[in-house]
């Protein structure tokens, strides 16, 4: 064990009371010393690579994740489920054209509609920061144009959130005022170019790109000082109807209660400008290891552990529904399902979802790591990751909180790579996971399985219906297609 390690296990230990003493000791000294975790996440990231929904990099990290879980000696199983179509872009390019002439280099946004052979070329507009007020102002003039939308860097978590939220009410608008298309000034440094899923997802219906910050800007700065500019645009993709995809789910079954379920995920797509380490790399590492950890202990919680490795997440959280879908007749059983995908930023806590009788339950179970606090629990429901439809099943459900760190601006951009990981921290988080995982796999349970009329009422009485409505996932839930029925 690497003398920092020695060291935080030390510290962690000590700083855990002996009534708090559980199984998990052993499993966190464990997941503190030499184990593959940094080789598997350098071999997902170097060798297979980005790894979208529906490209053969996907369909090999799903076999690589299966042979990591066998060797390891625990039980591990693909599961289809369905993804509604198949989206990867082959190429994507644009010159600004008019008073004057430049080439820029664009991403386009998944969801994005293709361009006819030979490429669009149509007027390109300044929409401001891109608000409903701003698109309204612009009158005719966006009709029929590409609106550049200026958008703030990208530093930490919650401008990510905002710049969500506010595409989402820059898209909604635009294409009700007919336009071509929207382009959005990249809000990386460096010119880093990134992907950020189109806000009306497979209902989109118009080209929309990313440029990068610089040319972007530029141009901006040219149609403010009244020049006149035109955009080509060439966007070519591979597109196709409906397929079957695969999560990986793995178990190690409980010794008294073998048909109750913890399950503890991170997906395995990425998007493919970089090599998907920090979204979401390193928590596909981090839930191998504690299965393979929990294995080579021999250790075997009350309850059965399942260890989800959810694909189609980046495309609109398919792979866990497709979970809850499939396990329908296991979610009364079902006490915890938890979600890890923030990076390898230094967890705070966790989110729980709105569910205030689950806030003890996580200071218990973070009892054994105590030295790796301080841990605040926020009780919020959060939408974007694969807890949404646990949540929305009532199904009890944990996400990691996590310090920003670099994730933010290497978010889904061509920098995500294996040398933004912070190797020391993710093994710390490994461990913090593997103690909360394993204890609710123990403890006793005093809540169960929400009603249709209690998720309504979360999503009434929180910011939830927003959130929803932010990823385009309420009127699913209205209608009745995903959630708990009556």
């Amino acid at each position: 064990m690497p003398r920092f390690l020695i060291l935080v296990a030390t510290l962690v230990m000590s700083c855990a009371t002996p009534a708090s003493a559980t199984d998990a000791d052993p499993l966190v000294a464990a997941i503190l010393g030499e184990t593959p975790l940094i080789d598997d996440l350098r071999t997902l990231t170097d060798e297979i690579g980005g790894r979208p929904d529906g490209s053969d990099a996907n369909a090999a990290a799903v076999e690589w994740a299966l042979e990591r879980f066998r060797e390891a000696g625990v039980t591990a199983r693909k599961e289809a489920f369905r993804m509604p179509m198949r989206w990867l872009e082959r190429s994507a390019s644009a010159q600004v054209r008019g008073d004057v002439h430049f080439s820029a280099r664009v991403a386009a946004m998944p969801y994005s509609t293709p361009t006819a052979t030979g490429g669009l070329t149509v007027a390109l507009v300044d929409a401001g920061k891109g608000t409903p007020a701003e698109i309204e102002g612009l009158g005719a003039r966006a009709k029929g144009a590409f609106l550049l939308v200026e958008t703030p860097m990208l530093e930490d978590i919650p401008g990510l959130f905002r710049e969500y939220m506010d595409a989402a009410a820059t898209e909604a608008r635009a294409i009700e005022v007919g336009v071509a298309g929207v382009v959005y000034v990249g809000s990386r440094p460096r010119n880093v170019l990134y992907r950020q899923i189109a806000a009306l997802g497979t209902d989109n219906t118009r080209p929309m790109l990313v440029m990068e910050r610089s040319n972007g800007m530029r141009a901006l700065r040219l149609l403010r000082q009244g020049k006149k500019l035109e955009l080509h645009v060439e966007v070519d993709l591979d597109t196709g109807p409906a397929y079957e995809s695969h999560n990986v789910v793995a178990e190690i079954p409980g010794r008294e209660l073998p048909n109750e379920f913890v399950v503890i995920g991170a997906h395995l797509d990425s998007w493919g400008l970089g090599t998907g380490a920090l979204d979401n790399g390193c928590n596909v590492a981090l839930v191998i290891d504690i299965a393979r950890q929990m294995q080579r202990l021999g250790l075997r919680p009350r309850r059965t552990i399942r260890f989800a490795l959810f694909n189609g997440e980046e495309h609109g959280l398919h792979g866990s529904w497709g979970y809850v879908i499939t396990h329908a007749d296991e979610l009364d059983d079902t006490v915890m399902a938890s979600s890890y995908d923030i990076g390898s930023g230094r967890i705070t806590g966790f989110f729980t979802g709105g569910r205030a009788e689950l806030l003890d339950a996580v200071e218990r179970a973070l009892e054994p790591v105590r030295g790796l606090g301080p841990f605040h629990n926020i009780d919020i429901p959060i939408v974007g990751t694969d807890n949404f439809d646990f949540m929305m099943e009532g199904v009890g459900n944990l996400v990691a909180n996590q310090e920003s760190a670099n994730y933010g601006p290497n978010y889904h951009a061509g920098t995500d790579t294996f040398d933004k990981v912070d190797q020391h921290q993710l093994r710390l988080n490994a461990a913090i996971a593997a103690a909360v995982t394993y204890n609710f796999a123990e403890m006793e349970v005093d809540w169960k399985r929400q009603t249709r009329a209690e998720i309504e009422d979360l999503v009434e009485s929180t910011d939830l219906g927003a959130q929803m409505r932010t990823f385009h996932m309420f009127d699913a839930w209205e209608k009745g297609e995903r959630g708990r029925k009556d």
